[in-house]
């Protein structure tokens, strides 16, 4: 049995999402896989996109096609965005949830880097979510409901092999903070997230100097939070409304320590990156 539908069988019953429409981008694994399984169980009928529209058909196979529209799309694409809403639109009536959840990573020092791999990450990781949000903006606000970005400790602090990452989740954030501020007499509610390691391919197709993926990582992943873990507590977010969610201690202490020491935080994050290997730090 697949694990999303195993995992979502063994939870208790909830139907916070009864009748809502979850629109969710980067759908056809990782987090936004687990997402999307999460608000189906939930009771939401759910829009999904990704770049890749065969993995996204294979992994919704069983789903109810009355609870279910894919699409195929690469957010860097701001036409496509439009379409993709106006598609939901079409079949569903209504957006009440934006999860802007596509997203690229890298791994290079920057001295070694084609800028157009910085570009490339700002136009998925910022541009997609401002052209998401911009297209779906007109009917969240019609439905009071919520627009969310899952972002990174990469956003609180910058991390040392990851400029363009870290760039793209910093400005991510800066936006969001803005729209909360926009939109605070009008009923939307606006959030983002900040997983810790997740179990996610994210790292395996990590872009390197060149825009080549990296595909292995040094990483351990047995003590990762899983896509599902990760998804509950997103959704358990939104319900509750929360302004944001930093999922793990160790992510709270990093942006605690960046507040208040940063030059400490500078030592402590350099030397987490040398012992893990993946870049060419002097020692």
């Amino acid at each position: 049995m697949d694990s999303f539908l195993h995992n979502i069988i063994l939870q208790p019953m909830n139907r916070s999402l009864q009748d809502k429409v979850v629109l969710i981008t980067g759908a056809s694994l990782g987090i936004g896989k687990a997402l999307a399984f999460d608000a189906l169980a939930r009771g939401a009928r759910v829009a999904v996109c990704a770049r890749d529209i065969g993995k996204l058909n294979e992994t919704f196979k069983n789903v109810h096609e009355q609870d279910i529209f894919k699409f195929q799309l690469d957010v860097a694409d701001e036409q496509a965005c439009y379409a993709f809403v106006a598609q939901t639109i079409n079949k569903f009536g209504k957006i009440d949830m934006l999860l802007n959840n596509a997203g690229m990573s890298m791994r290079a020092l920057f001295e070694d880097l084609d800028v157009k791999v910085l570009k490339q990450l700002m136009d998925v990781n910022f541009w997609g979510t401002v052209y998401m949000t911009k297209a779906a903006l007109p009917y969240i606000k019609r439905s009071k409901g919520v627009i969310l970005g899952v972002s990174s400790i990469a956003g609180y602090r910058g991390l040392p092999g990851r400029t363009g990452y870290s760039s793209s989740k910093y400005a991510m954030q800066g936006f969001m903070e803005a729209l909360r501020t926009e939109l605070l007499r009008t009923g939307v509610h606006v959030m983002w997230v900040c997983p810790g390691y997740t179990t996610s391919n994210i790292r395996n197709t990590a872009l390197g100097e060149k825009g080549q993926p990296m595909r292995e990582t040094n990483m351990d992943e047995s003590k990762m939070m899983s896509p599902e873990a990760c998804a509950r507590i997103i959704l358990d977010g939104v319900k509750k409304r929360k302004r944001t969610i930093i999922m793990t201690t160790q992510g709270k202490l990093t942006v605690w320590v960046n507040k208040l020491f940063g030059g400490l935080a500078d030592k402590l994050v350099y030397k987490h990156y040398l012992k893990e290997g993946d870049l060419n730090l002097p020692e």
